[in-house]
């Protein structure tokens, strides 16, 4: 294994796990505003409805998607900025 892409793994796991912390802000927003609630549905949440749930999960695994690429790309990116090397 590459030194760079073991370097890179603590510097991944920090960048990912605030990219977590974001995606999860960004969702709790769009659902407010796509809900006009304050939390989105548990999927054992008995009163809520199937709609209600998939469209919450759906909706949620979206965001963390794109942030989670987002991050990762820009993680890379800074890396072979930093090393001269990408890190992949």
């Amino acid at each position: 294994m590459k030194a760079s892409k073991i370097a890179y793994k603590p510097v991944g796991m920090a960048v990912g796990a605030l990219g977590g912390v974001l995606a999860g802000a960004i969702f709790k927003q769009a659902w407010k505003r796509i809900a006009h609630e304050e939390d989105a549905p548990d999927a054992t949440d008995e009163l809520r409805s199937w709609r209600e749930v998939l469209t919450a999960a759906l909706v949620q695994g979206a965001i963390f998607a794109v942030v989670k690429a987002a991050v990762d790309r820009g993680g890379a990116t800074a890396v072979r900025r930093v090393t001269g090397t990408w890190p992949g």
